[in-house]
Parts: C-alpha cells; structure tokens; sequence
C-alpha cells in the first residue's frame, strides 16, 4: 500500500490556514491545488478543499531548470501542476 492511499480526499480549512499551509501538509504543489479548487485566492476558514490524489515525488525547482527536465514535456508538466509557471524554489510534481 503507497503513501497516496493514505491522502484524504478532502480537507476542511482551519482558521489562519492559508492555501500554502494546506498544500504544504499534504505535499501537493500550491498550484494545483488551487486549480482542483478553482481557487482564485486565499481559502476560507471551514472550507472543504478537495485534495488532489497525485502520486510522485515533490520536488523543488532550481534556477536552470526546464518543463522538460522535470517531467519530460511541458505538456506533462502543466498535466501534472496544474500550471505552465516555472521559477526557482516552486514545489512541483515530478
């Protein structure tokens, strides 16, 4: 049984959480997150956030660092992150 079996599938937003500390702790970049929730800010306290069910490894970017580096394509890349955006220091899906 792999980790993944053990992510919830949704998460209710304590008070101060913000859309980082809720992506963080479930490790799923921020991204997609948001994309899966059709976020277009911060979450609110007692919303249930759907959590993406992602298997793989959560990596940080280095400066230099491409799309394709990372997961092959740049169409893996968005399919994976929710997001074509790349700079140094993002979390992102390998």
């Amino acid at each position: 049984m792999g980790l993944c079996n053990f992510v919830p599938k949704f998460y209710r937003v304590k008070d101060g959480q913000t859309l980082a500390m809720v992506a963080d702790a479930f490790s799923v970049p921020m991204t997609l997150l948001a994309r899966e929730n059709e976020l277009r800010g911060e979450p609110f306290a007692g919303q249930v956030l759907s959590i993406p069910q992602h298997c793989g490894n959560v990596y940080r970017v280095k400066g230099g660092e491409t799309r394709t580096l990372l997961c092959g394509s740049p169409e893996n890349f968005l399919a994976r992150n929710g997001t074509s955006a790349l700079y140094p220091t993002q979390k992102v899906f390998l």
